[in-house]
């Protein structure tokens, strides 16, 4: 997937103009690349369109207008587009009860270091390969946010669009599938394509 450039990114008033807009693009275009997987655990696929509305987002909130700072945070997000051959996505631990996080989060510790998470293509299974940073399994620490890349060999690159793909959780204290629907199918291939 081509990395965007600081030039895609619009200064804040010409982004303001289009924000509203914009927003609600992004909104319907997400909703299928939104996955619920078990109970707590949502994956949301990324792509060019994604990124580059969290980078506007970014530059909006922290009103960035030098454009050495926003070459740094292109930089920074380019690093969540899918690679060639891959599907990317953030994984967002979601716990709605505030006195739950805690206890969640430290029921899932390890879910980002050994081979819980993995897509299944048909027949083909492919273990999803974590950011690094993001848990401390020895000081009991777990993000609630979480980069996962799913590198898909060419066989099940190919037969994306026309067979069962799922998300697989399988940590001790997690086990869920959730098989991604067409809609979501024929969004991720135009990613693979």
């Amino acid at each position: 997937m081509k990395l965007l450039a600081t030039s895609e990114i619009l200064n804040l008033v010409e982004y303001e103009r289009v924000r509203e807009a914009r927003r609600r693009e992004l909104i319907d275009m997400k909703r299928p690349r939104r996955v619920q997987v078990g109970r707590h655990l949502t994956f949301v696929f990324e792509n060019r369109e994604t990124v580059w509305f969290q980078i506007q987002e970014m530059v909006r909130a922290e009103r960035i207008v030098d454009e050495a700072k926003i070459a740094e945070e292109v930089e920074v997000y380019n690093s969540l587009l899918p690679g060639s051959g891959q599907l990317a996505a953030t994984m967002l631990i979601e716990i709605t009860e505030p006195s739950q996080i805690k206890p969640v989060l430290d029921t899932l510790l390890g879910i980002d270091t050994r081979d819980y998470v993995k897509l299944t293509v048909g027949p083909h299974v492919i273990v999803g390969d974590f950011e690094t940073g993001h848990s401390d399994e020895e000081r009991g620490k777990l993000s609630a946010v979480h980069f996962v890349r799913f590198a898909l060999p060419p066989e099940a690159r190919r037969i994306f669009a026309s067979v069962e793909v799922a998300l697989v959780v399988e940590h001790p204290n997690e086990r869920a599938r959730a098989v991604l629907s067409e809609e979501t199918r024929r969004s991720l291939a135009r990613d693979l394509a």
